[in-house]
């Protein structure tokens, strides 16, 4: 095995173009597709959302439809097999959160490349993940 070679490689997806494209990426510093391990996070359903207060829709209802389109959609871009976990919350914190639990040896994430104010009053979730990951970030422009 090479000293690139990395047993678990974590992509968050957040079905822009960047984010597929950080796939193929990431698939050239594992052995086997298997390793590669993504991730997307929801944002919590509002109470006031009509949804919601209606009980049409649930976070388990969102999370399994998010999870069967991303499968159809790596199926679609010739990545089957590879783990797909949707949760809830704030993403750089989920995104840590499962990397720790998964042992990851790298996150690669794409950055939106957001400028001055919209980048301070937003904030980045590159940024964060950089700064509180306990193992290597690969950010991809």
């Amino acid at each position: 095995m090479s000293c690139l070679k990395k047993k678990s490689v974590l992509i968050p997806i957040d079905f822009s173009e960047p984010s597929y494209e950080a796939i193929a990426i990431a698939k050239e510093y594992v052995e086997d597709i298997s390793s590669l391990k993504l991730i997307h996070v929801l944002a919590p359903l509002h109470p006031a959302d009509p949804a919601a207060m209606w009980d049409t829709l649930n976070n388990e209802d969102r999370q399994q439809k998010v999870q069967e389109f991303l499968h159809s959609k790596l199926d679609e871009l010739g990545y089957k097999g590879v783990e797909i976990k949707v949760t809830i919350g704030k993403p750089g914190t989920e995104i840590i959160d499962y990397a720790k639990e998964i042992d990851a040896d790298l996150i690669v994430l794409p950055s939106h490349g957001r400028k001055a104010m919209s980048h301070f009053l937003l904030g980045s979730v590159a940024e964060r993940v950089v700064r509180l990951s306990h193992c290597p970030v690969l950010v991809l422009k």
